[in-house]
């Protein structure tokens, strides 16, 4: 499969045609529930001004509900049967809804409008697990993080303009009868667009399904902590999920109260978060360089926290002045600091929620990946209902609405810090992310020799001291590097070498009983399914040209026989990390900085036409001329 940039994955069957299907889904679910809580509010379908809150409530829990009574059965036929077919079946089933919704409307029964929307709930209900499980398949893994970020922006920006859509056509003479004929309407492309989905079979075609939904949800959950990354990583979503619900839940009053605006501040305010969010979603592809890239979301949680706190210190009092329209609201310029905070807050979700989900479909097994993202479903719809209650509480307990989003912003940073301290592997990316994007421009060739599972040995030549960084931060598993122990103890770097389980190895003459106790580990390693890197110079390069290659790469592959992968760094001869130009064994300073580097991967290596001579000229081939 030819790996496709995020813009032309839209022109491309294998996505572009789910594209459409998901986006004029989420746009559907928000005409609708929209133009239901102006029916309520405004007391159009029979209810009081006394009840008014209490139905809008309850429509808000009726479309949560089915999350947890089907997402566990959904993930179940997600896996069993072919994806495409289902997404179909599932489409279909909303033209039949939107049918029953535009009867509603018309009759404006308040218990039919509820009924669709628990339906409407359940139709989400039985897609999320497709949605998200359905673009591994097609895409491959330098691509899933430009899918996501488009299924991210594009679900957020339905999200906005379904709710204005629907608000302004029910407002208008006849508007249940505009707002049937765009339900049916959307329904219907909805289908015709799902019908050039490409297929995608099943998972685990053999799979019984469980009907219990108690028990059934109990086993999602337990496949989500086989692996811990993953489960981490969906509790980061969920935890972004209870973030956004609670802020944009807040925002109308937090508008009127603090910001002295109408409800087309309101609007606004929702555009620029949406719009941030899109573009913090469209940027990942980006600054990841095109792969699952973990370490952004510590950047996103930075975002989040900062803009937040910043958030509470740019209105935390009652508006002096009330009623302002969004052209009053943007002619004072005190305001656009609350524009550029929501916005940027919005663009570090992005940047947060994108690389999770691209994780959580990278590393979760295949054949249980559409009951993870169910079991994730229904966490986040958890999390939700809590974000409400947590609101609740704490301003009927009198914090103001700022104060409350202040209290969010802290418990961001207290969540962010305990997720990273249980998973270093984020913060570790993090750091790697930062130190590598800020000194170099890659560009990668042939890692995709690098085989997806089971143990391999990757043999480079070594420049600089952040060569295993640069290597490890590239290649999409993780790799476990044999490093001189002078090089694995600098600090700062200490810590991301220990994350990543480097393994330190000295020489014989400088200390043998380190020296075996890394050839053991090196053999453990292997031996457990992992991929180790190894620098068979054995030092850095003192010159730019590439050194004898030593014959520990051939005691390590006579004792655990598996492929070899030659690998070569160009370009970072002279870099700050080189030892070009160094006196005493300190690096100069690099003449420029975000230099352009290369890394290239070959084929593997068979281990019994392995030797060192071989490798290193392998190597040397790899690397030409650019030192």
């Amino acid at each position: 499969m030819r790996t496709a940039s995020a813009f032309s994955l839209l022109r491309q069957r294998r996505f572009g045609f789910f594209f459409w299907t998901q986006t004029l889904g989420a746009f559907n679910d928000n005409v609708f529930k929209n133009a239901v809580v102006i029916l309520i509010t405004f007391g159009i379908a029979g209810v009081g001004a006394d009840q008014a809150n209490l139905y809008v409530n309850l429509a808000a829990g009726l479309f949560i509900l089915p999350f947890f009574l089907f997402s566990a059965t959904a993930g179940q036929v997600a896996e069993k049967y072919e994806k495409a077919r289902l997404i179909r079946g599932i489409k279909a089933l909303e033209i039949g809804i939107m049918l029953l919704g535009a009867l509603a409307l018309w009759q404006q029964s308040l218990p039919l409008l509820l009924g669709v929307l628990f339906l409407m709930g359940s139709q989400s209900a039985l897609f999320g697990p497709v949605k998200y499980a359905i673009l591994p398949q097609h895409l491959d893994e330098a691509e899933l993080i430009g899918g996501n970020a488009w299924v991210e922006a594009a679900t957020f920006l339905s999200i906005l303009i379904g709710t204005l859509v629907g608000g302004w056509l029910i407002a208008q003479q006849g508007g249940g009868t505009w707002v049937a004929l765009v339900l049916v309407t959307v329904a219907a492309l909805g289908y015709l667009t799902a019908r050039g989905i490409p297929r995608a079979l099943p998972t685990a075609p053999d799979l019984r399904i469980n009907w219990n939904p108690l028990t059934e949800t109990v086993r999602n959950l337990a496949f989500l902590r086989r692996e811990r990354t993953v489960f981490l990583s969906v509790l980061g979503i969920s935890w972004f999920w209870f973030f956004g619900a609670l802020f944009l839940s807040q925002l109308p009053n937090y508008t009127k109260l603090h910001l002295g605006g109408d409800e087309t501040v309101v609007t606004l305010l929702l555009a620029v978060f949406s719009l941030g969010i899109g573009a913090g979603s469209l940027l990942c592809e980006r600054l990841s360089g095109r792969q699952v890239e973990i370490g952004l979301v510590p950047l996103g949680s930075i975002g989040l926290t900062v803009f937040g706190i910043d958030l509470f210190l740019a209105a935390p009092g009652l508006a002096a002045a009330q009623g302002l329209d969004a052209t009053a609201f943007l002619g004072q310029a005190a305001n656009h600091r609350v524009l550029w905070d929501l916005g940027l807050m919005g663009l570090s979700g992005g940047l947060f929620i994108v690389p999770l989900y691209a994780l959580v479909q990278t590393r979760a097994a295949p054949a249980h990946r559409s009951r993870v993202i169910a079991g994730n479903n229904i966490l986040n719809a958890l999390f939700m209902v809590a974000a409400a209650l947590t609101a609740v509480v704490l301003l009927q307990a009198g914090l103001s609405i700022p104060q409350l989003f202040l209290v969010a912003t802290l418990m961001n940073a207290a969540v962010a810090v305990f997720i990273y301290s249980l998973v270093p592997e984020f913060l570790m990316r993090f750091l790697v992310w930062m130190l590598i994007n800020s000194l170099y421009r890659i560009r990668r060739q042939g890692l995709a020799h690098i085989p997806d599972t089971g143990p391999a040995l990757i043999v480079c030549n070594h420049v600089s001291f952040v060569d295993a960084l640069i290597l490890g931060g590239n290649i999409r598993r993780p790799v476990r590097f044999v490093m001189y122990h002078k090089i694995f103890r600098i600090p700062v770097l200490n810590f991301i070498f220990c994350t990543a389980r480097a393994i330190p190895i000295a020489p014989a003459k400088e200390d043998p009983e380190l020296m075996e106790r890394a050839f053991g580990e090196i053999a453990a390693a292997l031996a457990a399914g992992d991929v180790v890197g190894i620098f068979p110079e054995g030092a850095l390069t003192a010159d730019g040209d590439i050194a004898t290659f030593r014959s520990g790469v051939e005691r390590i592959i006579t004792a655990s026989p598996v492929p070899v992968i030659p690998m070569a760094l160009q370009g970072l001869w002279g870099s700050l990390f080189s030892r070009r130009d160094s006196f005493l064994g300190r690096s100069r300073l690099p003449r420029r900085f975000w230099s352009r580097i290369g890394m290239v991967a070959a084929p593997p290596v068979p281990p019994e036409q392995v030797s060192a001579a071989g490798l290193e000229a392998q190597v040397r081939a790899l690397r030409g001329d650019w030192a």
